[in-house]
């Protein structure tokens, strides 16, 4: 039984990213916060870790042991949510800048009609303002911090070589 718990870290890790993705879409559909871009592509690092999860328990339920590679693809996957989640985090701060299509332009000298046309052209949602905080951390700032807590798991998976089998 003992030797079992080695991919269980790993299971674990993939249902915090479900968990993860689940309130983001939470937020978005029922909440009414439309995402801007940095906030999908915090997602996408996710669908990969609860893939990883996925295929860790078609080899668990088939007897097979849980390849250390795969761990650290689920871990990759949960610190690359993180990083971008910190990349994010700094827009918003105005540690750094963002991508031209998360940010509102420069207005000045603009004519009124140059002005209207960066109004329209303007992306519907900005990726340098918060728009949902707790505890003073907007949640680019709690996708970093779960993510690289979601990591851990991950890793202490691969360590264990993913000795368990079903």
């Amino acid at each position: 039984m003992r030797a079992a718990a080695g991919p269980l870290p790993a299971l674990a890790a993939a249902l915090g990213s479900a968990a993860l993705l689940l309130g983001a879409l939470a937020f978005q559909h029922l909440g009414g916060l439309p995402p801007c871009p940095l906030c999908i592509w915090q997602r996408w690092p996710h669908v990969v870790a609860v893939a990883a999860g996925v295929a860790v328990a078609a080899l668990l339920a088939r007897g097979r042991r849980m390849p250390a590679a795969l761990a650290l693809l689920g871990a990759a996957a949960a610190a690359t949510s993180g990083a971008v989640g910190v990349y994010h985090t700094g827009i918003e701060r105005r540690w750094w800048p963002g991508p031209d299509t998360c940010a509102a332009p420069d207005m000045g000298g603009l004519s009124p009609g140059q002005l209207l046309d960066a109004i329209l052209a303007a992306p519907v949602v900005r990726c340098d303002e918060v728009a949902w905080a707790f505890a003073g951390l907007s949640m680019a700032s709690w996708n970093a911090l779960l993510s690289f807590a979601l990591a851990l798991p991950w890793l202490l998976a691969a360590r264990r070589g993913g000795s368990g089998r079903a």
